[in-house]
């Protein structure tokens, strides 16, 4: 079997990113739905130590958006080089992967809008 091509890797790189902040903003709406769901609970002693350490968790969480954001501008700036030089070559790469690779970074674009 060939190894897949620089395309089809750059592709998986910025599908992968995508996903990931996807999963990350997921997480962050548990967080923030764990943390309203403390602060409305009563009789708890350890509401306090609780609540402080999901802010925590929280703030950890928003912390990771600027990183994954840049790293998917990088990947999609590779992604888009690829696709570039794709072109020079007289297209080597097969139509499925241009495509994948197109929807790849239409994806990712949206997903940085989303982030800022």
């Amino acid at each position: 079997m060939a190894p897949p091509s620089k395309l089809a890797v750059a592709t998986g790189a910025v599908i992968r990113l995508v996903k990931e902040e996807a999963s990350y903003h997921k997480e962050l709406a548990h967080q923030e739905a764990r943390i309203k769901e403390l602060e409305d609970s009563t009789g708890d002693e350890n509401k306090e130590y609780s609540l402080r350490q999901e802010r925590q968790a929280l703030e950890e969480t928003k912390n990771v958006f600027p990183t994954i954001r840049q790293k998917i501008s990088q990947a999609v700036q590779k992604l888009e080089e690829e696709l570039e030089s794709n072109k020079e070559d007289g297209g080597s790469a097969s139509t499925e992967e241009v495509t994948k690779a197109k929807d790849a970074v239409a994806e990712a674009k949206k997903a940085i809008r989303e982030i800022s």
